[in-house]
């Protein structure tokens, strides 16, 4: 018996996983490079399962649940597995979704949180594709997936009675009590042996409304008995007679609006195609997407690259059936006008450099997600905070949707209306249906939100909100609403006020005007459970001016000052005694940099401001070589929907937005040879390197098209018309 196994073991890794080792790889497949076990153990939160680019469906392992290191359903360490669900969360700091989960078996009496052992020396992915050995009951699956589908296929390895357990009763949750359901409505209808449909209904996370599921499963073989393992009739086993190396084929699809829109999505992406078929195809979506961008560097360096390009496009998500139709804010469904609708939207942290990379790679794809967040903005009143299957979940501060509308609308994407999408940046700013998540008219009133008013995160919203007053300005004055550019502009400001200069940094402030006491810099909160920061401390929060850093450096004494108040950040190893809440996110520490965390990702390009690049180019590759390992636990934080991951795409290739709706790019070190990215229409955008190594850890020269670059500074236009970006690198600085 472990013969056939290790015969059909052997068969799928060579099909799926070409040169796993490092001299065999097919370098013309760049998915070969992809690990999708990156992540997967600590603080990443990702996940190992079969997906298409930006699909619905994303079939993988649930190892655990009901704990926050179980946000994306799986711990690279664990050993057992309660099944295989349908829909998942890539690297996120809550864990939901987790929906239709499913596992053979042999032996065991099946329950909620029924699971059996798997073998890890048997565990394979790759871009869409999983595989792993049920080792006790001797039962091989491998799972593939198309944007609204998950295929299962199961060889039985032992002759005798096999079942299936389908458990519509479990959904991802990372807090609460374990012993409940988050699943407030259920159901199964068997229509024939070969099909069953159903729906669920989960409320978590999602406040306004219940997340709605439906699905459709078809069976290769009808099963010839079937019972139910609970008395809610939410645990239905199936029961088969296996042959040795006989599959069990199933069809899984998935609709938020309709049973019947499972049933197209099925037929339409999967019906007359084998298992084989749809490996090859999603394999083949993913080889064209990485394609994008070619690098020339190590196999590790090039594992890492392609899997955060891997980790950018699980998300957005499509929601949208094949016809159009989706369900949105308040569960109204409607049809999409471009046939799509995307959600899954972690701004707080993609805002950053993922969605700026979008624009790079995809834009036609980014305006998909503007348009989706417009739509979503129309039906709600204001833009989404945390977009979630057309809902909301209010998750962090600040709505960042602004920046991502700007800034896709300032760079000239095209198929964005831009009155449009003012009114509805404006309302969001100023008269939007979530004023409990920021006070405007405290906000306006004292020109920065009082701590003793609004008591939690009151520093950090005030920062965050003055970003997006910025992006709001540069839209008003581009459409030539001068009044409302004055308004915003002056909100972009309220930063000033939060600066205390007895410490140096930004502080806690009471509507009279004094600031909080006792005050600990080093002292993290986390966000809504109290404090005056979101997941952070003075320290890291002080340098949140992604708009103005000319005028954040003025307000801490110059340029000298400025270095000097980075080069503290960079090197303060005290900690505060206590903390507030929930910090394991505030995780991938340099002194008091964290780059386990979205707020800290611009700060080392904030040197070049200073006149000091070289003390940037020291911490990014820093930051590369400790942060970013090809290991299951190589991620220093929660990769946030593809944030983490940008960051590193963005930061190897030599440059980073630090104010994304600017259209500028702040020049880094670049870490390989050379690349080239391809910006459409047959434009292609090179970065050459000459001196490249460990030795050369400074930028001698950096020219544009022969052009020396002496501010350290591209935009987006001259990236998009292609063009060679070439540095010379040296030992140490050039004055």
């Amino acid at each position: 018996m472990r013969n056939l196994f290790t015969q059909l073991f052997t068969a799928a890794a060579l099909a799926t996983l070409p040169g796993t080792s490092a001299s065999a790889k097919d370098t013309t497949d760049l998915a070969a490079y992809v690990n999708p076990f990156i992540g997967t153990s600590g603080t990443g939160h990702t996940f190992p399962g079969a997906a298409t680019p930006l699909g619905l469906v994303q079939l993988s392992p649930e190892t655990g649940n009901y704990k926050w290191e179980y946000c994306s359903g799986y711990q690279y360490a664990d050993t057992t597995v309660r099944g295989f669900s349908h829909t998942h969360l890539n690297g996120t700091g809550v864990g939901n979704l987790g929906d239709v989960l499913i596992l053979p078996f042999k032996n065991g009496t099946p329950k909620r949180d029924f699971a059996v052992p798997f073998s890890k020396n048997e565990e394979i992915a790759s871009p869409g594709y999983y595989s792993s050995l049920l080792s006790t009951d001797e039962i091989k699956v491998e799972l593939t997936a198309t944007p609204h589908t998950g295929a299962h296929r199961y060889t039985f390895l032992k002759d005798g009675e096999q079942k299936v357990l389908i458990n519509i009763d479990s959904t991802l949750f990372s807090w609460g009590d374990k012993t409940k359901s988050k699943v407030t409505a259920a159901e199964f209808e068997v229509k024939n042996p070969q099909l069953i449909t159903g729906f669920l209904r989960n409320q978590f996370w999602v406040e306004e409304q219940e997340r709605q599921v439906y699905f459709a499963i078809k069976l290769g073989q009808a099963f010839k008995g079937k019972s139910f393992a609970d008395d809610a009739k939410r645990l239905l086993v199936l029961d088969y007679d296996a042959k040795t190396g006989e599959p069990l084929e199933l069809r899984v699809g998935i609709s938020t609006v309709s049973v019947e829109g499972a049933m197209k999505n099925l037929a339409a992406e999967s019906d007359g195609k084998s298992f084989d078929d749809l490996h090859l195809a999603a394999r083949a979506s993913w080889t064209q997407l990485l394609s994008k961008i070619a690098i020339q560097g190590t196999d590790d360096q090039k594992t890492n690259f392609y899997t955060a390009l891997y980790h950018l496009y699980l998300q957005p998500s499509n929601i949208a059936d094949v016809d159009g139709r989706y369900r949105g804010f308040l569960n109204k469904v409607s049809s999409s006008p471009m046939g799509v609708y995307y959600s899954t939207l972690s701004i707080w942290d993609t805002f950053r450099a993922a969605h700026p990379l979008y624009n790079i790679l995809s834009p036609e794809k980014n305006a998909q997600f503007v348009e989706s967040m417009l739509l979503h903005a129309e039906a709600k009143g204001a833009l989404p905070i945390w977009g979630l299957w057309g809902g909301d979940s209010y998750c962090m501060i600040g709505n960042h949707g602004v920046s991502v509308v700007a800034e896709a609308w300032l760079k000239g994407i095209p198929g964005i209306d831009g009155a449009r999408a003012y009114a509805v940046v404006k309302k969001s700013l100023t008269t939007s249906n979530w004023e409990k998540y920021t006070k405007w008219d405290l906000y306006d009133k004292y020109q920065y939100l009082p701590a003793d008013l609004d008591p939690k995160e009151s520093v950090s919203k005030t920062l965050e909100s003055g970003y997006n007053d910025w992006c709001a300005a540069q839209m008003a004055k581009k459409l030539g609403k001068m009044d409302d550019y004055e308004f915003f502009m002056k909100r972009a400001s309220y930063y000033k006020n939060l600066y205390d200069p007895e410490t140096g940094l930004m502080r806690g402030r009471n509507s009279d005007g004094s600031w909080v006491t006792p005050f600990d810099p080093l002292l993290i909160a986390h966000g809504v459970t109290g404090g005056n920061y979101t997941e952070g401390n003075a320290w890291q929060y002080s340098f949140h001016v992604l708009q103005d850093a000319p005028g954040l450096m003025a307000l801490m004494g110059g340029k000298d000052a400025f270095a000097a108040k980075l080069d503290t950040l960079f090197t303060l190893k005290e900690t505060s005694k206590e903390s507030i809440g929930f910090v394991l996110d505030v995780s991938g520490l340099i002194g008091q940099y964290a780059h386990g965390n979205e707020p800290s990702h611009h700060v080392a390009y904030l040197y070049n401001y200073a006149g000091q690049p070289h003390k940037a180019q020291k911490y990014i590759r820093e930051v590369l070589a400790t942060q970013y390992l090809n290991k299951p636990d190589g991620l220093s934080g929660n990769d946030d929907c593809g944030q983490m991951s940008a960051w590193l795409i963005f930061s190897t290739l030599g440059f980073y937005p630090v104010n994304p709706a600017s259209g500028i790019y702040d020049i880094g070190i670049p870490s390989y040879e050379s690349a080239s990215i391809h910006v459409g229409n047959g434009r292609t955008f090179e970065i050459r390197t000459n001196g490249q190594s460990n030795g050369n850890v400074c930028v001698q020269s950096v020219t544009l098209n022969g052009e020396p670059i002496t501010n350290y500074q591209i935009r987006h236009e001259q990236i998009m018309k292609g063009g060679v970006l070439e540095f010379t690198l040296a030992p140490a600085p050039v004055k």
